[in-house]
């Protein structure tokens, strides 16, 4: 993890296009933009396509990055990737709604998915698995933390879609969750 004055260092050596500071904050950020992308889309040769357009976007926009205390780059960084998945799902997948829904069981509003017992790495396997419109809609909802309206709006669909999707996914997350315990425990 970069100090802050580490970090700003970075920032000015980016905004100045040095290779080696490009080369640094690819190592530094990589990883964490990586998992970021993960979370949106489940084909490794997508993701290395939206990453490819996200560093590439943020070479152009360093210059007007404004840098505003640690961690600043990292979240910079990050919303650029997020922004790039969710342009390469509205245009190569054209974000589908998920209609056919009998073999979702559904959950009381109050039943939340319960994490406990699962290393990240489980937690993350399960998210990747929920289909495509249930996922994108969780990320943005539980990790960038967006309103329904928001979503409708970044999703181009309407905030009850997203309100509704949100809770299919969970309703999922729960069952599956549910599922692997429950073989986890007969092994």
């Amino acid at each position: 993890m970069l100090t802050e004055d580490q970090e700003r260092l970075l920032v000015d050596r980016l905004g100045k296009k040095e290779q080696s500071a490009w080369k640094e904050f690819y190592d530094f950020y990589s990883n964490s933009l990586t998992y970021a992308c993960m979370r949106y889309l489940d084909k490794q040769d997508d993701v290395e396509d939206v990453l490819q357009e996200s560093f590439v976007k943020m070479y152009h926009a360093i210059g007007s990055f404004d840098y505003r205390g640690k961690g600043a780059l990292q979240a910079w960084s990050t919303r650029i990737v997020v922004n790039e998945a969710l342009k390469f799902i509205r245009k190569e997948k054209k974000h589908q709604v998920i209609y056919n829904q009998d073999n979702i069981v559904d959950i009381a509003d109050e039943d939340e998915p319960e994490f406990d017992g699962l290393s990240q790495e489980e937690i993350f396997a399960m998210i990747r698995e929920l289909p495509e419109g249930y996922r994108t809609v969780f990320n943005l909802y539980v990790f960038e933390q967006k309103s329904h309206k928001e979503i409708g709006h970044l999703l181009g669909i309407a905030e009850n879609s997203s309100a509704s999707q949100f809770h299919r996914a969970k309703s999922m997350l729960s069952q599956r969750i549910r599922e692997f315990k429950k073989l986890k425990v007969a092994l």
